[in-house]
């Protein structure tokens, strides 16, 4: 796209100098003759202040004539004047895509899972507006949208809104025009264009008015008869010689005339292609609907009958294809059409088993259905007999399906009078209420009549059936305007010349129209079609064959194309779908990898887009080769989450994938390639992505071997990415090097907020970088730092740095060698800092010592709510500690004390803790020999504390008196969720008094019995016991010498008594 020119001086130009009306006359007729750029230093007409329409006096009389016109023409609709909001506010994109330049609009909205990547927007009273202060307003605007999404709509909404002076203030003068009115001539001047679509301007001329601004809006790009030709058209700069109509527009895009003239395009993607980039200022997104503006729009379609409405809601919802074909709204009023007439009918007997419609095709066989029935005309005329339904229906498709096709095949999409008569199209047929279900006229400027279909889609479907029904009896090329080609005998040799020049199509415009013919032979919609449209078991033999033929169009290429997608899709709409589901099977049970042929990689790409699984997340481990990989890499672009762990990839599928990252396209936002073979050349190839990538948040990286260099690529893109919010480059060797890098890139980077550095052999050198760089960072929330080698000095540095940083949320310093010195600075820090809500320190080296400071920092700390003490020497000295300053503190939440060498003494000062504590939900003492006596005080705690959840006492010498404390614990608690005795000697008598309480208490929801010497007879007490439990939802027992056969009795008395309860024997 064209880069806009800045505004001397930075002014916004909202303003203009005054003149004479001489002056005035003489600017406009500059203006419009196409003398003076847009440097130009003529006088400007006064301007109006943007908050006030408008006001007839003087020769501003014509323009408001022209006003009341364009209201008259835009008529009364409930949508004019108060549009919906995603007309009001309009995608701001960068330019088209290859998916748009390339491919059918179903395909862009299958593809794309009905997204829109965009998070700018533009409000419709600002479109023609500078962006900023120092831009100016653009000259050349598109605005895109697939078939069907509103682009007329927002058109007629605009020039309604400017009418009444509510939008567009800065223009003067709007003149709308559609590419249909633009159809009607061979030859047309630039002036002559003009005065056809304002009247208004008199003997005089548009020169008799003084004008500030003007905006031409030209819709409809797509329907334009002769593609615009941007290297061949000669330039004119003359307004009154007449030229070709391709050739007008050209010139006017190009600015040889009337460069002064504002002009907004409205178009399909692929047409808009046309026109080259660098012409183009501005270019805007219509969306379309989404998940709420879809059930509203069936509401409006039946708001009398909200069972009707839900019923309709629920049916596209049940076929994923269908429901994302809904966000575009013509469809959506199509699919509601048909859906509602077939629950109003309600089936009989013999249409029972062919409804609801679960394909393209088949939603189409009930909306042709619904028009041969006259749905909407008035109840009082008579249904017509079957026999007439029959001819009627024949008669539409032998009249429209010529014309449908025809247009289809050369890219026609607008009809006139002289068209329908070289094609023999019975006009007075074009008049009935039948054929308005399909066709639509509209009278142009020049009073000719245009018609269209009423959807894009409609004419595709009629064009199938017509092909359908014609290929019985033709005997050449029916895609041959003239005849002449070589005899074609046969449905399939039809049926496969149909779809070699589907296949051949680079922009896939025969794609839907090869879905649909394919969907005429499928049993359904036959039987649905029966009579009227089709002959019952009209090709029903050649099922087989069109499958096999379909499936051998799948050619071993190096990547699966959309037209190989498409190919899957009409196997679909053909009911034939075994090779789909043997891939779906095989990526369930991880069988993928012997798949390889080239139909099993076009079924796992179809699978990747209709999926609903892989719509979540494109879950490919253990499966894929480089080679499988390469020919789903032009699919891969649109789906949101992968995963292609374990793989063994190497550095060269990295510059693959990387490609794939780089394209305008890519929709990825999240991906893991953990656990590959991928070197710092591979992650300089990711690297190189990330500069211009914009989709990408999350990076999962651990376990590669990319190294220092490989963490000094990625850290240069992070310098210059905008997007990325989370890396992991665990288990990668980056050492201190890497590490000095990727401090280098925090120091600059605004987004990311979550890296992984664990295991990374980073030692004091490249953790003092690291806090260097957090102590200017303000955006990264949490940093693993686990399991590397930063030792006292590390956690010196660290300290500094969070009695700077106000950001961090998370560290994780486990197995760092962090001693008493290292924990005395942190939690210095900690009496400071009021960010940091997680702090792991398991497996250091902290003393008795060290705890105290530990107390200290949380008698003083007020936010954070989780601590990691598992694995160091704290004893019973340091946990009483502890314990004394978790009395005191009302933020902790989580605090994990296992295998810290702790006894009864300390059990007991964190069961009187526990007693006054408010805050903390989660208490780990597993692996800590407190016995009967510290089980029991904690018991004590549990019968007034109301606020812890989860109690975690594996393996910590508790017998059967701990475990009958407990029980009496519970039969008065009622907010202990979890309980984990795992790995301890309560016995049977324990486990009697644990599920003696079990029968009043009701919070429990897990309870880990295992390995406790329970026996048979421990295990039918805890199982016949639950029957008066109502809020156990799983329970483990196993390691208790059950045996096989009383596991099986067990469980079966267990789902007898707790049917909600899961039991692990």
């Amino acid at each position: 796209m064209r880069k806009q020119e800045l505004r001397p001086g930075g002014e916004t130009g909202q303003g203009h100098t005054a003149s004479s009306p001489a002056e005035q006359v003489k600017a406009l007729v500059d203006l419009l003759a196409g003398k003076g750029g847009q440097g130009s230093q003529a006088p400007q007409p006064p301007s109006r202040t943007p908050e006030c329409p408008l006001k007839p006096h003087g020769n501003d009389l014509r323009i408001q004539r022209h006003r009341e016109a364009l209201l008259n023409r835009t008529g009364v609709s409930p949508e004019l004047g108060s549009p919906s909001p995603r007309l009001t506010s309009l995608l701001l994109v960068e330019g088209l895509t290859d998916l748009q330049l390339r491919e059918h609009d179903f395909t862009q909205v299958e593809a794309t899972r009905g997204g829109w990547c965009s998070a700018k927007t533009i409000a419709l009273d600002r479109l023609f507006l500078p962006l900023s202060r120092v831009s100016i307003p653009p000259r050349i605007s598109i605005t895109i949208g697939v078939a069907g999404v509103g682009k007329t709509t927002l058109v007629r909404n605009f020039v309604h809104l400017w009418a009444q002076g509510q939008v567009g203030k800065d223009f003067s003068l709007v003149l709308p025009l559609t590419f249909r009115d633009l159809n009607t001539h061979e030859k047309l001047s630039a002036d002559r264009l003009l005065r056809s679509v304002f009247p208004h301007a008199g003997e005089a001329g548009l020169a008799s008015v003084a004008l500030s601004k003007v905006l031409l809006v030209l819709d409809g790009l797509d329907e334009c008869k002769t593609p615009l030709d941007f290297s061949n058209t000669v330039a004119c700069t003359d307004p009154k010689k007449e030229i070709q109509v391709d050739h007008l527009i050209t010139n006017i895009i190009r600015g040889n005339l009337f460069p002064e003239v504002s002009v907004w395009i409205t178009s399909r993607p692929s047409a808009a292609g046309q026109i080259p980039g660098g012409l183009v200022d501005r270019m805007t997104e219509i969306r379309g609907f989404s998940e709420e503006e879809i059930k509203t729009c069936l509401e409006q379609m039946f708001p009398e009958d909200p069972i009707l409405t839900g019923w309709v809601l629920s049916q596209v919802q049940a076929d994923r294809t269908l429901y994302l074909m809904c966000t575009v709204p013509a469809f959506c009023r199509l699919a509601g059409a048909a859906l509602g007439h077939l629950h109003r009918k309600r089936p009989g007997p013999p249409d029972a088993e062919l409804w609801p419609p679960r394909t393209l095709c088949e939603l189409y066989a009930w909306y042709f259905r619904m028009a041969l029935g006259g749905e909407g005309q008035e109840k009082a005329k008579a249904s017509p007999r079957i026999e007439q339904l029959a001819h009627s229906g024949r008669k539409l498709v032998g009249t429209l399906g010529r014309l449908a096709f025809h247009g289809l095949v050369r890219k026609k999409y607008v009809f006139y009078e002289p068209d329908l008569k070289v094609l023999g199209v019975d006009l007075t047929l074009l008049q009935t209420a039948l054929c308005g279900r399909f066709l639509q006229r509209e009278e142009t400027l020049a009073s000719a009549a245009a018609y269209c279909f009423t959807h894009l889609s409609l004419q595709e479907f009629v064009a199938a059936a017509y092909y359908c029904s014609a290929s019985k009896r033709a005997i050449f090329d029916l895609f041959t305007e003239g005849g002449v080609s070589w005899p074609r005998l046969g449905f399939l040799t039809h049926f496969r010349s149909a779809a070699q020049r589907a296949m051949q199509a680079e922009d896939g415009r025969l794609d839907v129209f090869l879905r649909f013919l394919s969907g005429l032979l499928s049993p359904r919609v036959n039987a649905l079609l029966a009579g009227s449209l089709l002959t019952q078991g009209e090709h029903q033999g050649y099922r087989a064959q069109v499958a096999e033929l379909l499936q051998g169009c799948l050619r071993p290429d190096v990547a699966v194309c959309a037209r190989a997608v498409n190919v899957l899709r009409c196997l679909r709409e053909l009911q034939h779908n075994e090779l789909t589901r043997s891939v779906e099977e095989a990526v369930a049970s991880g069988g993928l990898a012997r798949l390889t042929s080239p139909p099993h990689r076009a079924a796992l790409a179809y699978l990747l887009q209709v999926s609903d699984g892989c719509a979540q997340e494109a879950s490919l481990p253990l499966c894929l080769s480089p080679g499988v990989l390469q020919s789903l890499l032009p699919q891969l672009l649109y789906c949101r989450n992968l995963r292609l762990d374990t793989n063994q990839f190497q550095d060269p599928v990295m510059e693959l994938l990387g490609s794939v990252l780089s394209g305008k396209d890519c929709r990825i936002q999240r991906i893991s390639l953990a656990e590959n073979q991928i070197s710092n050349k591979g992650a300089k190839a990711l690297a190189r992505s990330l500069l211009v990538n914009r989709s990408l948040t999350t990076l999962d990286l651990r376990s590669n071997s990319i190294g220092p260099q490989g963490a000094k690529a990625l850290a240069d893109a992070l310098k210059i990415n905008r997007t990325l919010a989370s890396l992991s480059l665990q288990s990668n060797r980056i050492r201190d090097d890497g590490a000095r890098s990727m401090a280098e890139a925090l120091a600059t980077n605004r987004t990311l907020s979550v890296l992984h550095l664990q295991k990374n052999s980073i030692g004091p050198v490249g953790t003092q970088q690291m806090a260097d760089a957090l102590k200017q960072n303000r955006s990264l929330k949490e940093l693993m730092f686990s399991s590397n080698s930063i030792g006292d000095g590390g956690a010196k540095a660290l300290a500094e740095a969070l009695m700077v940083n106000q950001g961090l949320r998370s560290l994780d310093l486990q197995s760092n060698s962090i001693s008493d010195p290292g924990v005395a600075a942190l939690m210095g820090a900690l009496c400071t800092n009021q960010t940091l809500l997680s702090l792991n320190l398991r497996e250091n080296s902290i003393s008795p010592e060290g705890a105290q400071d530990l107390a200290r920092a949380l008698r003083t700390n007020s936010t954070l709510k989780s601590l990691d003490l598992t694995a160091n020497l704290l004893h019973d000295q340091g946990a009483q500690a502890v314990a004394e300053a978790v009395r005191e503190n009302c933020a902790l939440t989580s605090l994990h004390l296992q295998w810290n060498f702790i006894q009864a003494g300390a059990a007991k000062a964190l069961g009187q803790a526990l007693q006054l504590n408010t805050s903390l939900t989660s208490l780990d003492l597993q692996e800590n020999a407190i016995g009967d006596e510290g089980a029991s005080a904690v018991a004590s705690a549990l019968k007034v504390n109301t606020a812890l959840t989860a109690l975690y006492l594996q393996v910590a010498s508790i017998g059967a008196p701990g475990a009958q404390a407990l029980g009496e614990a519970l039969a008065v608690n009622r907010t202990l969720e979890i309980l984990d005795l795992r790995g301890n000697t309560i016995e049977v008598a324990g486990a009697k008094a644990l599920v003696n309480a079990l029968k009043v208490n009701s919070s429990l929801r897990r309870l880990n019995l295992q390995e406790n010497s329970l026996g048979m007879e421990g295990a039918i007490c805890v199982a016949t016991a639950l029957s008066g439990n109502h809020g156990l939802r799983h329970i483990n027992l196993q390691g208790n010498h059950i045996g096989e056969s009383g596991a099986r009795m067990i469980s079966e008395a267990i789902k007898t008594n707790a049917p909600l309860c899961t039991v692990e024997m």
